[in-house]
């Protein structure tokens, strides 16, 4: 084992040996309101977590509201196994169980869901999807790591975000709050009616910020509305969301530890460099109950138009997609006294488009001149149609243990329409040198795929309190439109398979008057992985390995004092050998480049009386490869962030936050490509204010 395996070990456990007694020292204190049981619905319907078999975590409307993020990093550092490498304004790259995955391959890893809905269509994903949601006001946010059960498809590869928004009544909670902070931010909410008696709800949100470094910012607008019907055993909801962003992208500053540099790390090489971008989604959910029975239609359609200059390429060509989908997600739900079993289809059609134009020349050595011509380089369409039948029995075999078995078929048909001249020439027909352009265009083609997603588990109740679960599943990712019809030169046709991980995970959870806890092991390989080398050539047929741990711990130390813990460690290496003509070579057993083995989250609250409340939270990232052959590091950092709130009168509240207290230089992500380290540096120590009304 190296030192920085052991160092990373030790860390992890020594975080879980100074969890470990806290438990019962707090059974010794003066605990006035226990846990609350947390309730899920990784199966569409609510369920206890101590009966989920599988991990899961979620974060509630509390978590959220305390946290006030502005951008979703900052809310999902507290759970553990995930990291949001945070790039410039709203963009961010996603890590569930995984390493920073970039390029071709990073799209559709993870399931993006809005109250159990995907938010695009199984081809067409966007690295940066969260930022069409409104996680700021959104009721709860589940998080199931490693691949979904039979309910979920396509892209729930390495994970699951299911952000669940508040519904008329119970979930909603009426305020209207304006925040104002560094650089010139500013961000103005409402959640509507003020009477939570109401039967529809509006939440809205606008964030304007001025941006740490030198011509960036955002300014972004969110919104989501509801109404529902209770009629006699049916109830029908209809949903409406909508966002924009609007944003000035700084892009990578470069050079070996720029990012501790103040005369580089609130520069913007990159002035010229934005991302607009907009989405809308209605969708319905209808509900037919008796006592036995549930019949659940989800019916939907979605829009997407995005524009963004892509200044992390030579050349910066400009990207323009979007897309329009409509379907429905159908579920019939039969239970007995021993056994439930869930049966349904989910039906789905997209067309989508995406045009790429660089406007000038390339600037670099004379390979990348050549071979990034100005012009056109894509332009078609694809239209797509997906159909997935699945089941998933529940049996309870005794009191105690429970068996969960599923399996889901999914058959998904590309059609794809090329405007532009087929092969990899100039948009005029003309040869680039060093063995073509980079940019190759197939010709018209139909393409379909059909995966199979078995998966088996098993939960046992040790006591009222405690549980054990074990899961075996398989995950699967159709590869996505651009992989397919977006190639790169040498490639007439992208021969590319479904990409598959099998998973294996043990875990325990525990939930008590005082404390709760949950603890998972998991191993997981993955096969016909698409990576993007250094050089920002494609690697297809790729395999690798993640074997890791993941642990939370929540105490209740009295009525005053409340410890969060989440932490984990994981290994996720190569497991194949490439010896490239160009680009890196990659080697079995090396680290994954943007792989940190160590993630690191501590909070504690404090609310002395029912006016005030204050949270220190410490998260760390341990340090990572930048490259695939594993020459070149980022050391890892750890931030602290303090937020104190009062109640000025009985629906007036006053919040402050100070983000990284010790002012630290840090890289937010850290990257090693084309010949040089780039950095996207973070932010500095920054105050906020927040004045909100509840009544």
């Amino acid at each position: 084992m190296t030192t920085m395996c052991r160092r990373q070990y030790l860390r992890l456990w020594l975080l879980m040996l100074i969890a470990s007694p806290l438990p019962l020292f707090a059974q010794l204190l003066d605990s006035t309101a226990p846990i609350d049981e947390l309730i899920v619905t990784s199966q569409r319907r609510a369920q206890p977590v101590l009966s989920h078999a599988g991990n899961i975590e979620r974060l509630d409307s509390d978590a959220i509201t305390r946290v006030r993020h502005q951008h979703i990093h900052e809310l999902l550092t507290r759970v553990s196994g995930v990291w949001l490498g945070r790039a410039s304004g709203q963009e961010h790259l996603t890590a569930i169980r995984s390493p920073i995955l970039t390029g071709a391959g990073s799209c559709g890893s993870f399931l993006f869901l809005e109250d159990g809905i995907p938010i695009r269509p199984s081809g067409f994903c966007n690295v940066n999807s969260l930022l069409e949601i409104n996680t700021e006001q959104a009721a709860s946010i589940e998080v199931i790591r490693g691949p979904g059960n039979a309910l979920y498809g396509s892209n729930a590869l390495h994970g699951v975000i299911n952000v669940l928004m508040p519904r008329p009544g119970a979930d909603h909670t009426p305020q209207l709050a304006f925040e104002f902070g560094a650089n010139n931010f500013y961000r103005a909410s409402a959640n509507l009616p003020l009477d939570d008696r109401e039967t529809w709800l509006a939440s809205m949100v606008y964030a304007d910020d001025g941006g740490f470094r030198d011509e960036s910012g955002y300014r972004q607008s969110k919104i989501h509305f509801k109404r529902e019907w209770d009629l006699r055993d049916n109830n029908f909801l209809l949903a409406f969301s909508a966002t924009d962003l609007d944003q000035d992208t700084a892009g990578f500053i470069l050079g070996e530890d720029a990012y501790k540099d103040p005369s580089l790390n609130r520069g913007n090489l990159n002035p010229e460099a934005f991302r607009n971008a907009s989405s809308q989604r209605i969708y319905g959910i209808w509900t037919r109950q008796s006592e036995r029975f549930v019949l659940e239609l989800r019916p939907f359609l979605r829009h997407s138009d995005m524009r963004f200059l892509q200044h992390f390429l030579p050349g910066q060509p400009l990207e323009e997609n979007g897309h329009i989908s409509s379907g429905v997600l159908t579920s019939a739900t039969f239970s007995a006294e021993n056994y439930s079993t869930i049966v349904g289809v989910d039906l789905e059609w997209s067309d989508l488009f995406l045009k790429q134009t660089q406007d000038g020349a390339t600037q670099g050595s004379d390979f990348l001149v050549e071979t990034r011509p100005a012009g056109k380089h894509y332009d078609y369409d694809v239209t797509s149609y997906a159909i997935a039948p699945y089941i998933q029995v529940e049996y309870r075999l005794n009191e105690n243990l429970t068996l969960n078995a599923g399996l889901r078929t999914e058959y998904l048909r590309y059609e794809y329409d090329n405007h532009m001249l087929d092969g990899n020439t100039r948009d005029d027909g003309t040869e680039c040198g060093f063995g073509g352009c980079l940019y190759s265009r197939p010709a018209d083609r139909a393409d379909s795929f059909t995966n199979l997603a078995p998966k088996l588990a098993i939960n046992f109740l040790l006591n009222e309190q405690t549980s054990l679960y074990a899961n075996l599943s398989r995950g699967f990712r159709a590869p996505q439109a651009t992989e397919l019809y977006r190639l790169q030169s040498g490639q007439q046709v992208a021969d590319l398979e479904s990409e598959r991980l099998d998973s294996f995970e043990i875990g325990v959870r525990t939930n008590r008057r005082s404390w709760s806890a949950d603890l998972t092991a998991f191993t997981m390989r993955k096969r016909d992985s698409v990576f993007r080398d250094a050089e920002g050539f494609n690697i297809s047929g790729a395999r690798s390995k993640h074997h890791g741990l993941e642990g939370s711990v929540e105490i209740l130390l009295n009525s005053s004092w409340q410890l969060n813990l989440a932490a984990s460690y994981a290994r996720h290496r190569y497991d194949f050998d490439v010896v490239a003509s160009r680009g890196e070579t990659f080697v079995s057993g090396r680290d994954v480049d943007t792989a940190p083995r160590w993630l690191g989250n501590v909070e504690l609250l404090f609310r002395p009386n029912a006016r005030s409340s204050a949270a220190l939270q410490w998260t760390t990232i341990g340090e990572y490869y930048l490259d695939a052959e594993n020459r070149f590091r980022y050391p890892g950092h750890a931030i602290a962030n303090l937020r104190v709130g009062t109640n000025l009168t009985a629906s007036l509240e006053f919040i402050v936050r100070l983000n990284n207290l010790a002012n630290r230089d840090y890289a937010d992500r850290a990257d090693y490509a084309f010949g040089s380290y780039r950095y996207f540096p973070g932010r500095g120590r920054e105050l906020f204010a927040e004045i909100r009304y509840a009544p």
